[in-house]
């Protein structure tokens, strides 16, 4: 194994202008989650001619599996990147900054991408010499809930596979950092879109009307209760109005309002408790003030748990291989947004780690935000991580 992770390696190193190159246009021509044809067309054109099993249209999207068969009998793995933009006006100064109005690759998919169609690459290159069989996901759709990976699953992407594993370049996380924690890691999440209906009138007689807007207003107060006393001091659960439509004119009392929002939580069981009271709190309010309500509640992804021993062996690779510019392979706390990659740990024991993406001393702008950006010198410690633990468990297995 020693001879064939120094292999990698190198080879990765001398292959980082093209990931950078590759990052960089799927960053100018971004697309957004279930309208990728153009980027799948893309990513699939890459391994045109290549020594690997390419199938195209995978789930309800333009999901794509690319297998790599080595040259001994071994453990199958998979392992993930995604490739779908956000709804966001880019505001960097960036030559390849988005060609798309309004669509942005905020998140840093395409780095994932780019980084993860190198690295099959030259595993594909070294095959003969590696044991068992990898299977890369790439995965459209993660930002948008039913989200790419359920579509996939239901396609038969994980048949035959054992382990998954998953990366995230993160810009909250010092460069040359890299981040992994067993257990629950992402938050699950549920979403509301949420109507309520009274009867409007006029503002100089409101005895004569149900005024949405207080009803309103007293629902949102009451919500976050449900965090403050339902819910277990030590457990992490968050209640958001996202969005709050009631716009109108001073002397008009609004006949109806729109809300939506979301939940997240650390604990499965949560999702339940907090739509239950969620329910019971919307039908005291609107009793008490005379509305009747349009409710659409959904629980979409759920909580992202990684495997332990995997969790485990993946961290032991990234220090075994010692990495170029990595100065910390670290147990890091639970990230708060939610990812679908979750799906995958659901079917298969997975883990999903985290890449530093901010030079120290730079401003690091949030993940989804106009100015988004990420270090490049990232993806090659992303391709050379993921890499590492690949070689580790085709060769060494889980212990």
């Amino acid at each position: 194994m020693k001879n064939v992770q120094q292999k990698l390696q190198q080879r990765l190193k001398e292959r980082e202008s093209e990931i950078i190159e590759l990052r960089r246009y799927m960053h100018q021509y971004p697309e957004l989650s279930f309208k990728e044809e153009k980027t799948a067309k893309f990513i699939a054109d890459f391994y045109e001619g290549k020594d690997c099993v390419v199938k195209t249209n995978v789930g309800d999207g333009y999901g794509i599996t690319v297998d790599i068969t080595g040259g001994l009998p071994g453990a199958n793995l998979a392992i993930r990147a995604d490739f779908d933009a956000l709804p966001i006006q880019e505001d960097t100064p960036f030559s390849f900054a988005s060609q798309t109005p309004g669509v942005m690759h905020a998140c840093g998919h395409d780095g994932h991408t780019a980084y993860m169609m190198i690295l099959a690459d030259t595993l594909i290159e070294l095959k003969a010499e590696i044991p068992g069989s990898i299977r890369v996901l790439h995965q459209p759709a993660e930002e948008i809930p039913p989200g790419g990976a359920l579509g996939m699953i239901e396609a038969g992407c994980l048949d035959g596979i054992d382990h998954v594993l998953g990366a995230h370049v993160m810009t909250n996380m010092a460069l040359g950092k890299i981040g992994y924690r067993e257990g629950a890691i992402q938050t699950g999440r549920s979403t509301f879109k949420l109507k309520l209906q009274g009867k409007g009138g006029h503002g100089a007689a409101p005895q004569e009307a149900n005024d949405t807007i207080v009803a309103a207003a007293q629902f949102i107060t009451a919500v976050q209760t449900i965090v403050s006393r339902r819910i277990n001091p030590a457990d992490t659960v968050t209640v958001t109005i996202g969005s709050f439509d009631g716009a109108g004119i001073p002397n008009v009392i609004k006949d109806s309002v729109f809300l939506a929002g979301d939940v997240r939580v650390m604990r499965e069981s949560n999702l339940a408790i907090v739509e239950a009271q969620f329910k019971q709190l919307l039908d005291g309010i609107c009793q008490a003030f005379g509305l009747t309500y349009d409710l659409d509640y959904t629980s979409d992804y759920p909580v992202l748990m990684n495997d332990a021993e995997l969790t485990q062996m993946a961290a032991k690779a990234f220090k075994k291989a010692k990495i170029e510019n990595v100065t910390e392979v670290f147990r890091c706390e639970p990230q708060t947004p939610s990812e679908d990659f979750a799906y995958y740990a659901k079917v298969k024991p997975s883990s999903f780690f985290y890449i530093g993406a901010t030079k120290e001393g730079e401003e690091a702008f949030p993940h989804h935000h106009p100015k988004f950006q990420i270090d490049e010198e990232c993806l090659l410690i992303a391709a050379r991580a993921m890499g590492s633990a690949v070689l580790e468990y085709q060769f060494n297995g889980i212990k």
